[in-house]
């Protein structure tokens, strides 16, 4: 069947699936595997590290993806020289440009000005509708049982899928522990218009990461109590004031990394990298309650196709849409 949504229109992908930024692994090479798997690839800003190299990074990707579409993802306080980067981005005729991580603004109309799509990427209901009136074309909110960039006020997925759809005009893409065809297709039941996943999509054979992170997270249980820690718990409350009360004191780049250091319970969030030196090994083992579903590591064709005949599947054992 057409997976047809205002999400596909905005893109032009075919399919509403969008790969998570993947900060340290998003490469060009991983985004246009992705777009030419059907879904929308992600490449990273910050894995360029400079805008010279991501001039290049993005012309190799768009050959690579062979004429399927691709955005370029800006994390606001985790990508160097964004300014920059946005600039290259749209000078190279970047379809779609996301911001993340923090008020997007600023870049999300420059990009609009130039003639993209701007989709901002939050992790509340709060943030997205702040986005949506300040003119991004579509929001991605992160629920709970994501990984990555987390805010204290983040609600489960389900929660906050169904009340952001009942209240915004522009089209909104669930994220947070989605990782396969039931997930797919109840985030489109909920009113999301797509899904956004970066968990599921690290676990498929052309993810560059090594093969023991992936078969780890194939062994992962989402009620294992480390990850569930990692994951769903609130932050110490003594480490988050500690934090909060540097906010203004310190770079935005690195008070953003101390303050995601302590919402995912990390034991050194005093002093931190920059987010792009940040340890490659160690955003590798990070994983969401996406585990749930990961079973194997296949391809990413098969990742994709597997996920859309799964729906499918349940689509068609439904009875009661086939009566009258």
């Amino acid at each position: 069947m057409e997976w047809r949504t205002r999400i596909t229109d905005l893109l032009g992908c075919k399919y509403p699936i969008l790969q998570g930024a993947l900060t340290k692994i998003g490469d060009w090479k991983f985004a246009a595997a992705v777009s030419r798997a059907g879904a929308e690839g992600c490449l990273t800003a910050a894995v360029s590290l400079t805008p010279e190299k991501l001039r290049e990074d993005i012309r190799r990707c768009r050959d690579a993806a062979e004429g399927n579409t691709f955005s370029v993802n800006l994390s606001v306080g985790y990508c160097p020289h964004i300014d920059e980067m946005l600039e290259v981005s749209l000078e190279e005729g970047i379809h779609t440009i996301e911001t993340a991580a923090f008020n997007g603004d600023k870049y999300g109309k420059r990009a609009k000005e130039a003639g993209a799509k701007w989709i901002h990427k939050t992790a509340t209901v709060k943030h997205a509708l702040h986005a949506e009136a300040q003119g991004a074309d579509a929001v991605i909110i992160v629920g709970l049982e994501g990984i990555g960039f987390k805010n204290l006020s983040q609600l489960p997925t389900m929660t906050t899928t169904t009340w952001a759809t009942r209240q915004m005009r522009v089209p909104v893409v669930a994220a947070g522990g989605i990782g396969d065809g039931r997930g797919f297709l109840g985030a489109l039941g909920m009113g999301a218009e797509g899904i956004m996943m970066g968990t599921a999509f690290m676990a498929t054979k052309e993810c560059p990461i090594k093969e023991s992170y992936k078969q780890a997270m194939v062994k992962a249980r989402p009620d294992d109590p480390p990850l569930r820690k990692v994951v769903l718990a609130d932050p110490d409350p003594k480490a988050y004031e500690e934090v909060m009360k540097k906010r203004g004191e310190m770079p935005l780049e690195k008070w953003l990394v101390a303050l995601e250091r302590v919402m995912l319970k990390h034991p050194e969030y005093r002093d931190v990298p920059y987010m792009w030196e940040y340890p490659l090994e160690e955003l590798s083992g990070l994983m969401s309650m996406a585990v749930s579903g990961i079973e194997r590591i296949p391809t990413l064709k098969e990742f994709i196709d597997g996920i859309l005949q799964e729906a499918e599947e349940i689509l068609k054992s439904w009875q009661f849409l086939k009566t009258g």
